[in-house]
């Protein structure tokens, strides 16, 4: 009998391709842990590991993200202009590259056609956004829940969502390349001057766009 462990090429990615491709092939609701965790090779307690549940498997990412932008904003000195902290926060927590857009658009398109998982998008969305108002508030010197903060938010979260649309449809840089030239864009209010005459409308090969994120030291 092959004896069932934890094989030393076994990680959370590797895990979470194997739930995702389950979950697209036999969908969301038919796919058990048992299923997930017997194609990858290891026992139901190493899935536990790395996720609480199923729909874990594609906001376990997500949760740490909004994590590590927290953690960023949180590090940033008080004399950096707070677009350019948001900025090089959001950038840092981001690590897509071209080849992840497959398993990136499987994990979105489940997200759209499951309920279950449909419903607790907004929720998830809302973590993220609030990440970005609360600091926001802290340097306007406001209220979390008054307008200027729910505000820069909210735009944020909408200027990455598409900067990410874009980059899961041309898949041909990372996706840092688009929300660093994105949030740029928001920073200057898209000022026409600030966008090259007759360039490309997407970014990678345009060299002449925007300027990259300037690091930050935190």
């Amino acid at each position: 009998m092959t004896k069932r462990g934890r094989p030393p090429s076994t990680s959370r990615g590797t895990l979470q391709l194997i739930a995702l491709r389950l979950f697209t092939s036999v969908g969301f609701e038919n796919t058990t842990i048992e299923q997930i965790a017997a194609e990858a090779g290891v026992s139901e307690r190493t899935f536990f590991r790395y996720f609480s549940s199923k729909a874990s498997v594609l906001w376990t990412e997500f949760e740490t993200e909004v994590e590590t932008i927290r953690a960023a904003l949180a590090a940033v000195p008080g004399d950096v202009p707070m677009m350019d902290a948001i900025r090089a926060a959001v950038v840092s927590a981001n690590h897509y590259r071209a080849e992840d857009v497959p398993q990136m658009r499987m994990r979105m398109n489940l997200i759209a056609t499951v309920p279950a998982l449909s419903a607790s998008a907004a929720e998830h969305y809302e973590s993220w956004e609030r990440a970005i108002s609360e600091f926001a508030a802290s340097r306007l010197g406001l209220p979390a829940g008054s307008l200027y903060p729910l505000a820069v938010g909210r735009a944020v979260l909408a200027t990455c969502r598409t900067a990410y649309d874009r980059w899961s449809v041309l898949a041909d840089s990372d996706l840092t390349v688009y929300l660093d030239a994105a949030l740029t864009a928001l920073a200057s209010g898209f000022a026409g001057e600030s966008l090259t005459a007759g360039a490309s409308d997407d970014i990678p090969g345009n060299s002449g766009y925007l300027q990259p994120c300037r690091p930050i030291q935190l």
